[in-house]
């Protein structure tokens, strides 16, 4: 299904939900960014060929959680638009609410950034087979465990306390996603020693550069980082 499609699905889905209603952010934080963004010391590349650069800064890392955003909103809303086989009813919902989680995060950081913002990206979901409940949850796990330790990894980039805080109550939701899934596939694993460090409890961090390297591989259109270290 085409971005577009997918776009148009999921909005209208959400029209009967209250922006931010499960972020976990306020309106008051909308604000804060969208009048930061108008600042014009920011700026991003793109061409058709050379794909999007989430650029520097604060504005850069929030790009970075945009582009991420956008990734697994788009799976959600495939998932739900072509439900695996033998999906249950608790099953569904679930995954309904993490798809709405995931699009009000996504349209956050868009409204956010505003004119700073990165372009919509196109998702490539071809090593999914969305008919099988394994392959559906397998990628669901990467990309929220992904998403965790992208968030993880970048938080200390970020140097704005206020932006901080959001960064927190989103990655907060994020982990909960985690969790779920992990439960889906195997009860009792939600923090399993591959993500939770065992000697400390911390959970694990990843650097952008390799958050993006994995991430690009689900998208038609590549995200560099190249303020840090990342060339698509």
């Amino acid at each position: 299904m085409k971005t577009e499609e997918l776009e148009k699905v999921g909005n209208a889905n959400m029209a009967r939900r209250s922006f931010l209603r499960y972020a976990g952010v306020g309106a008051a934080s909308v604000g804060l960014l969208a009048t930061a963004a108008c600042h014009k010391n920011y700026y991003h590349d793109y061409s058709p060929t050379a794909g999007v650069d989430i650029g520097s800064g604060d504005y850069g890392i929030l790009n970075y959680a945009y582009a991420l955003e956008q990734l697994e909103a788009a799976f959600y809303t495939q998932v739900i638009l072509t439900p695996y086989s033998g999906i249950s009813d608790s099953e569904r919902t679930l995954l309904t609410e993490i798809r709405d989680h995931e699009i009000l995060h996504r349209e956050f950081f868009k409204a956010a950034l505003g004119p700073n913002a990165i372009k919509g990206l196109t998702p490539d979901f071809s090593k999914i087979d969305f008919s099988q409940r394994s392959s559906v949850l397998g990628a669901a796990m990467a990309f929220e465990d992904l998403g965790v330790q992208a968030y993880d990894g970048a938080g200390y980039l970020i140097s704005n306390p206020d932006y901080l805080t959001i960064a927190g109550k989103i990655v907060s939701v994020e982990a909960r996603h985690a969790a779920l899934i992990r439960n889906l596939i195997a009860p009792g694993s939600f923090a399993g020693s591959d993500v939770v460090d065992t000697t400390n409890s911390l959970n694990t961090a990843t650097e952008i550069k390799n958050v993006l390297a994995i991430a690009n591989t689900y998208l038609k259109s590549k995200v560099s980082a190249k303020n840090y270290g990342y060339t698509a």
